[in-house]
């Protein structure tokens, strides 16, 4: 845990880059105004996070799913933002489905070129092996008619 209030506030970059997209072009917003609203945010999220552990450790489990998430904020009185959380936890989903996929893929296209390349390495090995052989064997017959 933080051993001073300040260590748990969010990032500058981030609450500047929150603040610029929730407000239309042209809003300026003070210095002292961005030092509270992040600070809020960080309380928020403090609260948001203790509600989430509560419900956790109720279903006696030590890791904060989703779903604890979910009831904290109903236990918030924050329900209208339940269905946009929703999507974007949906979101979040489908976008991790896809990366993994996408992996998935990538290794599966990785096995099967490395299995390729060795088909590719042992074919040439044998053709060398066979024009060796047939090397060897036009020495021998090159070699019966100088006798």
């Amino acid at each position: 845990m933080a051993e001073r209030p300040e260590d748990l506030n969010l990032p500058n970059a981030v609450i500047t880059r929150i603040i610029k997209e929730a407000l239309p072009d042209g809003v300026n917003v003070s210095k002292e105004a961005r030092k509270a609203i992040s600070q809020a945010a960080s309380v928020f999220v403090l609260y948001a996070t203790s509600c989430a552990n509560t419900f956790a450790m109720k279903a006696k489990r030590k890791t904060l799913s989703a779903g604890d998430v979910m009831s904290a904020m109903e236990e918030m009185e924050f329900e209208r933002f339940l269905q946009p959380l929703r999507e974007a936890l949906e979101a979040y989903k489908k976008g991790q489905k896809g990366k993994k996929e996408a992996s998935e893929q990538k290794r599966k296209d990785k096995k099967k070129n490395s299995t390729d390349e060795n088909d590719k390495s042992r074919d040439e090995e044998e053709d060398e092996h066979m024009d060796e052989e047939q090397e060897g064997e036009n020495d021998a017959e090159d070699e019966d008619v100088e006798n």
